[in-house]
């Protein structure tokens, strides 16, 4: 059983959530302040994170910046607000998804299962690649430049690593969505992989506005460059 944090303070909303995360055999704590859900997270080992945005002694976005000091582990925001300043602000600072509420929980609990299969699936691959001065480790779920670790967030590593298994290889917008987001491309907003795509270039390329390794084709899509 999947074990879920989930930081929310409205009551009415909590009891909506924790049934039907039960109902899909997840395992749920629930938090209701920024302080009980670092708590938690310390005592706990969870395998996804749901966090609202706005809370009483704080926002989501500090729960966030904090585990993504030490985990990958993914991350999902819960916004009133579908302004884009917002959705940005949480994908840079390393969430995976996020949805706009109200929302109908099946679709809530659809993104959730998504994540962890992309998630668990790239963990368990024993491999390992390496070039540009860049190595990933699969199964160890770490990232080096010029062996110095890489803080990537989940979405950035599982990125990372598509694109250098396809070295030299275009790849559409559309694939790497079907990819990292198991065929749910459609709950993702096409700007969201514009994002990632500028966070990765800001945390390998030395220098981002002239990216050698993460190549924008134009019309295509994106390629790992391997430099001979």
């Amino acid at each position: 059983m999947e074990n879920i944090l989930l930081v929310e303070d409205d009551l009415n909303l909590i009891d909506g959530l924790e049934y039907s995360f039960q109902k899909n055999r997840f395992h749920v704590d629930i938090a209701r302040t920024v302080q009980e859900a670092l708590s938690l997270y310390e005592d706990q080992k969870y395998d996804l994170l749901v966090l609202d945005l706005t809370l009483p002694d704080g926002t989501g976005f500090e729960i966030c910046k904090k585990v993504r000091l030490t985990s990958t582990v993914p991350i999902i925001f819960l916004t009133a607000s579908d302004e884009e300043v917002n959705i940005v602000m949480g994908l840079d600072m390393g969430g995976d998804d996020y949805i706009t509420k109200p929302f109908k929980l099946n679709e809530l609990i659809s993104r959730l299962k998504a994540l962890l299969r992309r998630a668990n699936s790239f963990q368990g691959e024993a491999s390992e690649f390496n070039s540009n001065g860049i190595r990933i480790e699969l199964l160890n779920n770490r990232a080096f430049k010029n062996e110095q670790v890489l803080e990537l967030t989940a979405a950035e590593f599982r990125l990372l690593g598509l694109l250098m298994k396809n070295s030299d290889m275009v790849l559409t917008r559309q694939t790497i969505l079907d990819a990292l987001w198991d065929n749910h491309g459609n709950f993702i907003d096409d700007n969201t992989l514009s994002v990632y795509i500028r966070r990765l270039r800001n945390k390998i390329e030395d220098d981002p506005n002239h990216p050698q390794m993460l190549l924008t084709v134009r019309g295509l899509g994106y390629k790992w460059n391997v430099i001979r």
